[in-house]
């Protein structure tokens, strides 16, 4: 049998006295879920909406890596639109989905992330989880931080909320006026929850945004999750180490007196 080559990357408590992780992607295997629904909203807007002179292609999967993945839902769409050179009126959070704001979309996109969400179900990675549950082993302090408002919901159904101690969520930066990745504001907001200062706190992300936000935050150590070989472009946006799946990553044990 072929042994298994040892993890790449250590996570020392030496060092490192809590870890935060990034909630869909890298936690929960809900990204591609996530990029169904942008794909069904945009794909529509596109095929029957977007002005003359509008690039109309398609939405694909490299567009939600650059454009919309680890970003809030508003900014998601504003910031896709503009790539296709199409503008719309922000309007209001409460606009309903069939409207022609940026939030209507954005909330025609939560409506089919959940029809994706009730077909589908909530899987989770379980080497992510292993690695939660080693670092509390170890002493280190654990949170999630997503862009989404469905974060209760999702772990929830997944099992995994009691991982966690804190969690910093869509709710949340609409409640305290957090900019969304790449602002760090998050990530320093789940920091401040866990009492732990940003230098001595890992930040685990698999989009571009986020590693892009740890290191804006000036956190210890950023690992990117290259589960589909962009390991360069994670590294390239502020990731220290880049690991295809977070079995590479070990949590050293604490030290004893």
């Amino acid at each position: 049998m072929e042994e298994r080559d040892a993890p790449s990357v250590v996570i020392d408590p030496a060092a490192h006295d809590a870890v935060v992780f990034d909630m869909d992607g890298v936690v929960t295997d809900t990204a591609g879920t996530h990029e169904a629904a942008w794909k069904r909203l945009f794909d529509e807007l596109l095929t029957a909406a977007a002005p003359e002179g509008a690039d109309r292609r398609p939405f694909t999967s490299d567009d939600y890596r650059r454009f919309v993945d680890g970003r809030s839902r508003l900014d998601g769409v504003t910031t896709f639109l503009a790539s296709r050179g199409i503008s719309l009126p922000e309007g209001q959070p409460g606009d309903a989905p069939g409207c022609t704001t940026a939030w209507a979309l954005a909330n025609r996109k939560n409506r089919y992330l959940l029809d994706e969400l009730a077909r589908n179900g909530v899987a989770v990675f379980p080497s992510s989880v292993e690695l939660a549950r080693a670092a509390r082993q170890a002493g280190l302090r654990t949170a999630i931080v997503t862009a989404s408002r469905n974060r209760a919901a999702v772990l929830g159904a997944a099992g995994v909320a009691d991982l966690f101690d804190a969690h910093v969520d869509g709710v949340d930066a609409a409640a305290l006026g957090l900019a969304g990745k790449p602002d760090p504001a998050l990530f320093l907001e789940a920091a401040r929850r866990l009492g732990v200062h940003p230098t001595r706190a890992v930040v685990i992300e698999d989009a571009l945004a986020g590693v892009e936000a740890g290191r804006r935050g000036g956190f210890g150590l950023v690992i990117g999750v290259a589960r589909h070989g962009e390991h360069d472009d994670l590294l390239a946006a502020g990731a220290d180490v880049a690991v295809a799946d977070l079995a590479e990553v070990q949590v050293c044990p604490r030290a004893t007196r």
